[in-house]
């Protein structure tokens, strides 16, 4: 290539040396001092023009949002913040930027303005940082995975089965939209579709998973999954990314081990090598929570919590045992949850999550869950009561992990599907593998936004992903 990265320049110090940089200008002050940046790095390079030898045509060009390439001689800098800077002896101009159109000028702007502007808005720190962040931990888990044996595995993402037993799917068809095709009762007659069924956007691809475990051994996955919940939240995409290893012989306790070390050990590699953009995000995070009362601000940092995590062993607590400390909590016993808890049996809600984290001063692994509040596939426990489930709690996020030991005994998953609703019919592929060599195996599935987010510091899982889509969202 004809140019250095910012990153590479700051990082070998060639001072003395001839350089040339390419990117987008942040700021141009004073006709003199270019801010650059090329994304490479949060930092920006501070070119130096000689207004006096440089054209006037080419000056005018140099605005927020315009690429330049500058050559020059690279020198210790005398300004704050900075080792050094370019000397610019050429300046050319890649791509101009009107400065009365472009909408990002040097100036805070809201999360809600930039997501509108998605397709601009990695140039700004924030979304700079938490992409290169979600790169780094894509592939962290790529690396974490094949280390131990891993097999990637690519499930379908058109799929005729609902692995979650959700209904909300996104439907999947070729039909001619004007004249659709009806049964005698005035069904939509899905045989004469491009796959001669109905199909959908996959919910998750666990199911394909577990029949790559019961031949390889070990495999995951890490692919795109789709949910038609038309939920508006912070913590909801309609299109999102999910990694979901499946081993062979492995039991829960098995299954909370690898999920834990996995947790901590992709989070630690954010530490080590994002450390300027989780510093950055680390001090965003601050200067936001100021503006909150005392009572909603976070009690670590950013980079603290992530070390928190990093650093401690999980708890684990059986959802019985969870079930009591919340009964007799003081928020249960005052009101002030807005889900109480009365009962064992009821599904645990986000605030009763992060009330056990902080109650233990660690994550924590939930399990042994009722088995009328988790899904079919979940291996049901001797008291016929519970099964063999298990959910990781995070500070400040709650659920980020949920897995299982699976249920391997034909005859019970059987019985299971029908208590559920489901026809063996639709899932007989699945049910074969209880038939031909079955065997103990478990799973989890970790939303890999929820994962960005937590690293982050985001607050809304918008804005962890290039381009959200989001109930009447599916722009750029």
């Amino acid at each position: 290539m004809d140019h250095i990265s910012i990153k590479e320049l700051l990082s070998k110090k060639p001072i003395g040396t001839t350089a040339t940089v390419k990117g987008w200008v942040r700021n141009f002050r004073s006709n003199r001092f270019i801010a650059l940046s090329d994304g490479s790095t949060i930092k920006t390079l501070q070119a130096v023009v000689n207004f006096e030898n440089t054209p006037e045509e080419v000056l005018k060009k140099i605005t927020v949002g315009a690429c330049i390439k500058v050559t020059g001689d690279v020198v210790s800098s005398q300004g704050a913040g900075q080792d050094l800077e370019i000397q610019a002896t050429d300046v050319a101009i890649l791509g101009e930027s009107n400065p009365e159109e472009y909408p990002l000028q040097p100036k805070k702007h809201s999360m809600e303005f930039l997501r509108e502007k998605a397709h601009l808005r990695p140039r700004t720190n924030t979304f700079g940082a938490v992409l290169r962040i979600r790169h780094s931990l894509s592939f962290a888990i790529h690396q974490y995975f094949h280390e131990r044996g891993f097999y990637n595995m690519h499930t379908p993402i058109i799929t005729g089965s609902d692995a979650e037993g959700a209904g909300e799917m996104f439907n999947v068809s070729a039909l001619d939209k004007k004249n659709i095709p009806l049964t005698e009762d005035g069904e939509v007659d899905f045989s004469e579709d491009f796959f001669g069924k109905e199909t959908n956007l996959t919910v998750s691809g666990q199911l394909e998973a577990e029949l790559g475990a019961l031949a390889l051994g070990k495999v995951y996955t890490f692919g795109p999954t789709f949910r038609a919940e038309n939920s508006n939240t912070t913590r909801h995409l309609a299109e999102f990314w999910m990694i979901e290893p499946e081993v062979a012989f492995a039991d829960l306790d098995d299954n909370m081990d690898l999920a834990e070390d996995f947790l901590r050990k992709v989070i630690k590699f954010a530490l080590d090598n994002c450390a300027d953009d989780i510093e950055f995000l680390s001090k965003r995070l601050e200067d936001e929570e100021k503006t909150k009362p005392q009572a909603e601000r976070s009690e670590m940092s950013l980079k603290d919590r992530l070390e928190f995590v990093a650093d401690n062993n999980f708890r684990r607590v059986s959802y019985t045992e969870a079930v009591e400390i919340l009964r007799n909590s003081k928020p249960n016993k005052k009101k002030k949850f807005q889900y109480l808890i009365d009962e064992w049996g009821v599904d645990l809600q986000s605030e009763h999550e992060k009330f056990l984290v902080k109650h233990f001063g660690c994550p924590v692994i939930l399990y042994d869950y009722p088995a009328t509040i988790k899904a079919f596939y979940m291996r049901l426990n001797d008291d016929e009561k519970t099964v063999r489930a298990m959910d990781i709690l995070f500070p400040g996020i709650g659920e980020i992990v949920g897995g299982s030991q699976r249920e391997e005994r034909h005859d019970v998953l059987l019985q299971k599907m029908e208590e559920f609703g489901i026809d063996p019919k639709e899932l007989w592929w699945y049910l074969d593998t209880r038939k031909f060599g079955t065997c103990v195996h478990s799973g989890f599935g970790l939303g890999f936004e929820r994962l960005v987010l937590f690293v982050t510091g985001m607050t809304n899982i918008r804005d962890v992903i290039p381009f959200p889509r989001t109930p009447g969202n599916a722009d750029f």
